[in-house]
């Protein structure tokens, strides 16, 4: 057990707490605690957007997926999610901003009403199930990894998610604001100059991309075939457009302090995130070009470890220390957010509808109780689906949102006569038909034809025939007027 790297990491953790401490002296009322009070710079714009993203499945997921299957494998993240944050950026953060919204399910009321903010308001807490999941997963293996098995990965995931929820609970989105401009400056630094070593390490870049080119892992199209480029095109789409309405995203474009650094942050985010995701790849690269097959072998058997192993058995201690702290920056700057991000809309489109009618200083309350309630009904659920790789608990989450949210948020800004009645039927086909696809309910069809792109293409159907039908009939039975001689 390494006693100085785990004291750097203990120390690290401290550090966060404090920020948090500080940030909960600044907290005055709901939007203070929600969205920092529309207050943002440019630069903690991007670097909070950019940590959105940036989390356990893109140090240690996204890279073994890459070198067993290359980039065709990693489609969905980085670089649906990082188009996800430029789309936002291009098409909805002015939109979304010049309306002065608390949450992304306020949205969904303004537009279509109770009923719907509250279904697409549900959807969307229930996609950070995943999402969170994964990064209390990864918690418990840099706890177990880092005292040689001494922890385990069950007792890793209650340390980590506790010292999370402390500084989110006491500050909130800014706390989260603050600590994600510190982390992001660690783990891009840390992995960067890791990138260099691991070279150095594999006799040179020019080494790592010969491996790469050899084993095909630069290609990214798909086998020609009708149902690989379907669930190929599925497979993007999921987290770059089911990302979009999520309440994560939002509170980052509601953070900044006017619409044109909303637009601009979420935009070099993006760009940003896809860019550096590579930085992690060609790690890894470099660890099967030092490794040879050890390293393909735990890719396959094993991926989560593959990174850390690499760099704690061929690294000297320095680059273990950057390394575990550009990691655990990663995992915390993501949970963070996205602990905050569900308990926000839970208070401010559930249970305010069910509770109208509540002061500001009890929203702010019923805010910071329903974080820690939140946080231990999703580490029971990482703790019950422990085992389940990391990457497929992320790329599972935004499947719901993207069939029930999606349509309704672009259709409601974009298209003057989507309706009520549309955004209902959009959510109840999106949703059925993508549940119809699931293998356990029809193997055949989810083998043939993926169920997010399906429920997307019947939640379009939905809104246009919903928005569309009632119109059509209305005119069908009004009198027409008398034709003159």
């Amino acid at each position: 057990m390494n006693y100085t790297l785990i004291s750097f990491v203990v120390l690290y953790l401290l550090g966060t707490l404090a920020i948090g401490a500080w940030a909960g002296t600044r907290i005055k009322n709901t939007a203070d605690f929600a969205i920092a009070g529309r207050s943002l710079p440019l630069v903690m714009v991007v670097t909070t957007t950019f940590a959105t993203w940036f989390g356990a499945e893109t140090v240690m997921g996204i890279p073994a997926k890459f070198v067993q299957g290359g980039l065709n494998a990693v489609v969905e993240d980085p670089f649906g999610a990082g188009t996800c944050l430029i789309l936002v950026g291009a098409f909805f953060a002015a939109k979304l901003y010049k309306q002065n919204l608390l949450t992304i399910g306020d949205f969904y009321r303004q537009r279509y009403g109770k009923g719907v903010e509250v279904f697409c308001s549900v959807a969307i807490i229930l996609s950070y199930l995943g999402w969170v999941a994964a990064q209390i997963t990864a918690l418990g293996l840099v706890f177990s990894v880092l005292t040689g098995g001494a922890m385990s990965e069950t007792t890793g995931m209650i340390v980590g998610t506790l010292a999370v929820l402390v500084y989110v609970v006491i500050g909130g989105f800014l706390a989260v604001a603050w600590t994600d401009f510190i982390q992001m400056i660690v783990l891009v630094v840390g992995l960067t100059i890791i990138a260099f070593f691991a070279a150095d390490l594999a006799g040179g870049a020019g080494q790592v991309v010969s491996m790469a080119t050899s084993q095909n892992l630069f290609n990214f199209l798909p086998p020609p075939t009708f149902t690989d480029i379907a669930f190929f095109i599925g497979a993007g789409l999921t987290m770059m457009l089911g990302s979009i309405p999520q309440q994560d995203v939002f509170q980052r474009v509601m953070s900044a302090r006017d619409a044109d650094t909303a637009r601009r942050g979420a935009m070099i985010g993006g760009f940003s995130y896809i860019l550096f995701a590579f930085v992690p790849m060609f790690i890894v690269a470099s660890a099967v070009v030092v490794m040879g097959s050890s390293a393909m072998d735990m890719a396959k058997d094993d991926y989560q470890r593959l990174l850390p192993t690499f760099v704690l058995t061929k690294m000297p201690l320095v680059m273990q220390i950057l390394f575990f702290g550009a990691l655990v920056s990663a995992i915390k700057s993501t949970s963070s957010a996205t602990l905050l991000a569900p308990s926000t809309s839970f208070v401010e489109n559930i249970l305010k509808n069910l509770r109208p009618g509540m002061s500001d200083r009890q929203q702010l309350l019923a805010m910071r109780v329903t974080i820690v309630v939140f946080t231990a009904i999703v580490l029971a659920y990482a703790i019950a689906m422990q085992g389940t790789p990391i990457y497929d608990l992320v790329s599972s989450a935004y499947q719901v949102t993207l069939v029930g949210a999606f349509v309704p948020l672009v259709m409601g800004l974009y298209w003057k006569r989507a309706t009520t009645q549309g955004a209902i039927l959009s959510i109840a086909a999106g949703i059925t038909t993508w549940v119809l696809f699931f293998p356990q309910i029809n193997k055949g069809l989810g083998e043939a034809f993926p169920g997010q792109l399906a429920g997307l293409l019947a939640a379009l159907a939905g809104m246009v025939v919903g928005s569309m039908l009632p119109q059509v009939l209305r005119n069908r039975h009004e009198p027409r007027a008398p034709l003159h001689a």
